[in-house]
């Protein structure tokens, strides 16, 4: 038997291909599926990074009758609900301290300091619990000012003094 294509309505074509799976002798292969399913998972540990410490920059003076100050930030971002804390060392100019630091030309120096809050009372170390910054993380960039302060010095000599400060987070 040979069969002819014709053109017919979608509808006529549905209704002759059901007719003809009745045909006797015309059998139809079943599909047959089988399943199976798979985790996925990921762990984020708490983390931290300094994303930037600027540099803390005092302007420039003659004679230290007065107090000088300057500001800079310090730029961190934590996980989501990770607690952290933000130290500051005692620099790199030997005899420093936490709460009495020193900026270096040579074997000369000038002490200065470094606070959390603008009114220059809380000093800023680096003892967790005593003296650092508390903060919790919160998957973003996170701000702190450090606010810089040379108190009033005499017989210092006119050059550009320096030191390097190290930035902690402890989490």
């Amino acid at each position: 038997m040979s069969c002819k294509r014709l053109k017919v309505p979608l509808l006529l074509t549905t209704f002759t291909l059901a007719a003809a799976l009745c045909l006797p002798g015309f059998e139809v292969a079943e599909a047959t599926t089988t399943t199976s399913s798979f985790s996925v998972t990921m762990t984020i540990t708490a983390s931290c990074t300094i994303s930037s410490a600027g540099t803390l920059t005092f302007p420039s003076t003659g004679v230290l009758t007065s107090a000088v100050t300057a500001t800079s930030a310090i730029v961190v971002q934590c996980t989501n609900t990770t607690p952290y804390n933000i130290g500051l060392n005692a620099g790199t100019t030997t005899g420093g301290t936490t709460t009495t630091r020193l900026m270096a030309n040579g074997a000369t120096t000038i002490q200065y300091q470094m606070f959390t809050n603008s009114g220059h009372t809380t000093n800023w170390g680096n003892t967790v619990g005593t003296d650092t910054v508390s903060a919790t993380g919160n998957g973003t960039n996170q701000s702190y000012t450090v606010y810089g302060q040379v108190p009033v010095q005499t017989s210092v000599a006119p050059a550009t003094y320096s030191d390097t400060v190290t930035v902690t987070v402890t989490y």
